[in-house]
This record gives structure tokens, sequence and C-alpha cells, in this order.
């Protein structure tokens, strides 16, 4: 999912989020403002709606959101969250991205390689237990690696006892830190999937703009003990669809916002952060299209990837862009000043928070110095890489599962190993031609950020040209196979001395990769969550605790209006699109040519049938999947995107030009009743006999 900027700030910025007039907010759900939405629009939110939604919506380990729409495990998703798994069981035989995939029979429907879907069961506020493992006083690297102990602690306890995935969470940059109890499903089959060509029509042009003609949906199923999944707390399908509007509620997991950031954390992703990744999503882009151009086969394998870094590549745009308008940062710098000026104006308050947001500028400045070869070495090494990552997980497992739970990489803690073994064994295929071009682009990188003189470079290289070096690491390398990962992961002596030359490459970066981290734990992280942790309680002190966390990836609600929009040369744009519309920006020509199947259904589709549509709920990326519910709780569409517009809503919340964008459920059911044929959905989702 996907989201920019306009002067439209007003005084929003400098009132909490809990007063905006606006229907801003990404909710918890145990901390949802029932009397805001009851005042505006005399909807009663009770906890049993509230209960509903929580039960039926859903995580999936990729990155999305989705939800259950039948009593039988059927999960309704995007068709790009869900591209993971319908590009790994592809084949150039079998292209299923191309033409699409229907499981007729419950038979049929084929099992992903490596999809974990999480139902939040339970939140608990853990705070006390997790702030009280710090020692009063105690240096701020101390404090934080007290409290990631007690977190994996929590997690481990609560797993032990209940069988359950168990994560804690922290909100408020560490002013709070709830304990998240999910059921994991690891048993996911493809049931239906529409061709790329529609579901993502338009493509990279067509990305984060409206109007939109997109059939960006997919239906997963979740299966226990070889059978479908009983889920009675599911979302029913509308029988009338949306209308312009309407109250609508999107129920989903946003990854991240930097609604409460602070202005140096702001001016660190316009002057280093976006722009370093940005330049870096470029490079493997090209190199991907290079590729891709090479053959058709190349292309099928490299569309999924080749997706991902274009939407990123844009999203990152959007967000520089918003952060290089004067106007918000100095919104932001108002807002930031008149808090400091609010809670410092008693002596308590001035002592209490004299220092904090100087601390926060000083540990970003020491940032700067380490951010690009951390990022390189540590934080997401060899970008758009399936096979780096692996050898990674090998290497690290054995060595960090000797050591005591509470010592180890978070990543690798008792808790999280079911999830990590699933991704690091998945039968998920691997392609060596792709791998070579995207670790190329990594070798390269490495040498413009280190220099082709420093040691660790020196020795990965060997004398080579990058590109030499790339070929000869992925060709010798045998972790293509799961025997060879499980063995390896199982011996970690030889693993670490293994002459597998993708597990070398892991090798020679990890001594400065885990030194980085540690710097950026201890220098940090420690320091800026301290921080955070006291401007979150300023926050409290000073306008209440009704305001919503930043997006961390849990299940959160959002609520607002369809609604269109004037555009910014004053034309209306209205809240849907249409079949007819469609077709009429059909060109023959990708990324605007339909399949030959859409052809020839025209005459068979209602053409004034809504297709898109758009709200002013308030979403970002992670909520794509996410349903899209009306009052009585039933499903009116799935968010899949939002317009330029909305990007720097990630930092800022706005709704005169900015919209999140959906496919309607009319048009879903027309498509799957007219175009697919897929009577066995329309009778699941009881919209047909």
């Amino acid at each position: 999912m996907r989201h920019t900027l306009f002067s439209l700030f007003a005084t929003l910025l400098l009132i909490p989020a809990a007063t905006a007039l606006a229907d801003e907010g990404i909710w918890l759900l145990n901390q949802f403002p029932k009397e805001r939405v009851r005042k505006k629009y005399g909807f009663n939110i009770d906890d049993q709606f509230l209960k509903k939604v929580q039960s039926a919506s859903v995580r999936l380990n990729n990155g999305g959101s989705g939800s259950f729409v039948s009593p039988n495990g059927l999960i309704f998703t995007n068709h790009h969250v869900a591209s993971d798994c319908i590009a790994q069981l592809s084949s150039a035989q079998n292209d299923f991205m191309k033409n699409g995939f229907y499981a007729a029979q419950q038979t049929e429907e084929r099992a992903c390689p490596d999809l974990e879907v999480n139902a939040l069961l339970e939140i608990t506020d853990v705070t006390a237990k997790v702030t009280a493992a710090a020692a009063p006083q105690a240096p701020t690297a101390e404090t934080n690696r007290a409290r990631k102990a007690a977190m994996t602690g929590i997690e481990k306890e609560c797993s032990d006892r209940t069988g359950n995935r168990c994560d804690v969470v922290t909100l408020y940059s560490g002013g709070m830190y709830h304990l998240y109890r999910y059921k994991k499903y690891t048993d996911v089959r493809l049931v239906f999937a529409p061709e790329t060509a529609v579901a993502a029509f338009g493509g990279d042009p067509d990305n984060f703009t409206y109007p939109r003609y997109c059939l960006d949906m997919s239906f997963l199923r979740a299966y226990e003990q070889g059978q479908p999944a009983t889920t009675p707390n599911f979302l029913p399908w509308s029988k009338t669809g949306v209308k312009d509007g309407e109250l609508t509620f999107v129920s989903g997991h946003p990854g991240s916002t930097g609604r409460l950031a602070t202005v140096a954390e702001l001016e660190f992703g316009r002057d280093v952060s976006y722009p370093f990744i940005r330049n870096l999503l470029g490079l493997v882009i090209d190199a991907l299209i290079k590729f891709s151009a090479a053959s058709e086969e190349n292309k099928r394998v490299a569309q999924d990837n080749l997706f991902s870094q274009q939407n990123s590549f844009k999203a990152y745009t959007g967000f520089l862009a918003g952060l290089r308008e004067k106007e918000l940062i100095s919104r932001k710098l108002d807002e930031q000043q008149t808090l400091q000026t609010k809670v410092s104006a008693t002596p308590e308050g001035k002592q209490k928070y004299a220092r904090t947001w100087a601390e926060v500028a000083t540990a970003y400045q020491e940032y700067k110095e380490f951010y690009r070869p951390f990022y390189l070495l540590e934080r997401l090494p060899a970008r758009g890489s399936e096979l780096f990552p692996i050898a990674r997980m090998v290497l690290r497992y054995g060595a960090e599962k000797a050591k005591p739970n509470d010592k180890r990489l978070r990543e690798f803690v008792d808790p999280a190993l079911p999830s990590l073994e699933q991704s690091m064994f998945s039968e998920a295929p691997i392609h060596p031609a792709m791998e070579i071009a995207v670790i190329e682009v990594y070798l390269n990188s490495l040498i413009t950020e280190l220099g082709a003189d420093h040691p660790m470079v020196q020795e990965i290289l060997a004398a080579r040209a990058s590109a030499q070096a790339a070929r000869d690491i992925v060709s010798g390398s045998k972790l293509s196979s799961v025997a060879e990962r499980k063995r390896l992961a199982a011996a970690p002596a030889e693993a670490a001395a293994s002459g597998d030359t993708m597990l070398r490459l892991a090798s020679l970066i990890d001594p400065e990769a885990r030194r980085l981290r540690q710097r950026y734990e201890d220098r940090i992280e420690a320091v800026v969550n301290g921080s955070a942790s006291k401007i979150a309680q300023a926050r409290f002190d000073a306008y209440g605790a009704e305001d919503y966390p930043d997006a961390t990836f849990t299940l959160r609600l959002s609520y607002g209006p369809v609604k269109g929009y004037r555009n910014e040369r004053n034309e209306p744009i209205p809240y849907t699109t249409n079949f007819a519309g469609l077709y009429k920006r059909a060109t023959g020509t990708e990324p605007f040519a339909l399949p030959q199947r859409w052809l020839k259904a025209k005459s068979a589709l209602r053409l004034n049938v809504p297709f898109n549509f758009v709200t002013t709920t308030d979403t970002h990326g992670g909520n794509s999947g996410s349903p899209t519910i009306n009052t009585k709780g039933e499903v009116i569409g799935i968010l899949f995107d939002g317009n330029l517009e909305g990007l720097p809503n990630r930092f800022v919340y706005r709704d005169a030009r900015e919209r999140s964008i959906h496919v309607a459920s009319q048009g879903i059911v027309e498509a799957l009743k007219n175009v697919f044929h897929a009577s066995r959905l329309l009778v699941e989702l009881n919209v047909a006999k």
C-alpha cells in the first residue's frame, strides 16, 4: 500500500489528534474514540462491533492486512499482498500472475510456501512490567537492554502458556507497552487471484493516483489440521455495496508513521535516510528493468520484485517531497515548541523535560555518522535478494540459539523462532539469474559507500569486478536447497566456516554489521526511545491520554466517509469509477492492456457498476488488504492504495484532497460473476445461490 503533500496544515498540527475535527486517527481498538464518532455521525460503536472487527481482521507476515469473510477460513486481501504467494506458485508453464488463478474445487486450492496469517485474540497492557525491568537512573543503553529482555520474557511466558504467537509492542516510542496475543495460521492456500494486468491496471504510471481502475483483490484460505479453519467471527459481504457519503471503517495493520516524530527525526529523514533509500531503490529498479528486458521468462520472474521496489520508490519520493516543504517542518517546529512551552511552564515540568528534545537531536547527529553503512550491512542488506536474507538467517540461527534467550538478537528469541524457521526453510523458488542482478547492485553499493579499499570490500571482491563476484557468489551457493539450509542451521560451527559462497558473503559482513547494530541500539535507539517516552508522557500531561500512537504494524481502526474531492486544478473528482472507465482507459498497450478474457466479457458486464472508490479514512502502508466496512459491519470494499496527495499523511493528517483508494464490493461481485464465473466463491460470500 502506498501514500504526498499540500499546504493545508492550518492549526491541525498545533492540537492533539484527539481534539481534531477531521476524521484523523489510526486508533487502537481498545482506545477507540466512540464518543467522537457518535457526536459527528450519530453512530454508536459498541464493544460488540469492535470485537467483531478485531476477530475478523488478520495480519499477513509479508506486511499486509486482510479479513475473514466466511465461516470457513476464507481470507480477503489484495492481489499485491498475495502476490508473493501467487508468484511463488507460478512457473513458466503455469503463470498465475499473468493468467490468474481460480480453484473451482476446494481440492484445487494451492498452499502458499511461506505465508503466515495472524488473528488478534487479546491485548494486555504490560507497561508496568517492562518499565520496571530497568533500575532507576540506569544508563540509557542498560535500560534499553533490560526492557528488551523483559519483553522477551513476557513473550516467552505467554507463548509457552498459550501456544499462541505473542508480541510485546512498543507504543508511543516506549511510553506504553502492550502484549498482543495472536492465533497463528501457517497453512494458507490460494483460492482466487485475477490477472496482474487488471489487478494492477495502469502499473507504475497510475500507482498512487486517482481515478483508478484496479481489481486489486484476491482470496486465500486458512487451514488447520488439513481442513479449512473454522472462523465464525467473519465480516459478511454487503448486498448493496458502497454508497456516496456513507460512513466507513477500515481495520488493518499500518506499518509505520511519523506523526509523533520530533523535528530532529523528520530532518534526519529529509536529509539522510529517505534520499539514501530512494537512491538505492532506483539502482535496484534499474537492474531489474534491465534483467526483465532480456527475456519473457526474466520478465515473469522479476515482476513481483520489480513492482515492490517501484512502489517503495514512489512512496519515498512522496514522503521526501513532503518533508522538503518548508511549511511542514515549520508547522512541526511550532507544534514541538508549543508542547515544550506548555510542559515547561512549571519548575517540575521544566526539570523533567528540559533536555529531552536536545537529547534526541544529539542522537540523530551521531546517527548521521554511520546510518548508511548500518543500513547496507545490517538493516536491509542486499535489497531485492531472496538468497542473502536466507544466508544471514542460517548463519546467525545456531549462534543465537546457543545464547540465553534474553541475550539474543530479538528476531531469534524463542517466541519468534517458529515464524523465522518457516521463512528460512521456505520451499519458495530461488531465481539465480535475478539474484545475480541484485547482488551486483549490492556489491556496487558497498564499494560506493565503504570504498574499494575497505578491507571487507576487498575480501568480498577478491580482485574481481562486482559483476563477476556476483555471479560467483550466487552460482557457488547451495542454499537454494532447503535440506542444505536445515543441515547448516543445525551446525553453527560448520555454517560459520562453510565454503558456501553466499554464506561466506554473510560471514564477511557479519562482524561489522553486529558492531553497527550494537552502536545503534546503545547510542541511538536507547536514547531516542528513552527521550521519546518522555515526550509521550509530556503529551499525556499536556493533552490527556486520548491521543493515538504512531503505527506499529498492529491492528488499528480508522473511519471516514466515502467522499470525492477537487484536484489541484479544482476539477471535481467523483467518489467512484466504473467498468466503463476501465474500458475507456484501456489502450491495448502495457500497462493499460486488458487480458483477452476481459475484452470478451465486456458485453456481459454492467458498465456502470462501481469499480474503485475513495474515502477520507486515515490509512498507511501495511493497510493494504484492509477490509472496508459499513456501519453494519459488512464488507463494501477493500483498501489497496492512496493518492499522491495523501503520501505526506505519514507525518500529518489532512483530508481536503488526500484520499484512501478501495476496490468496491459491487465491482468485485460483477467481475467474479461475469468475467471469472467463480460460482463457488459467490455462494460462499452469500451473494449467489
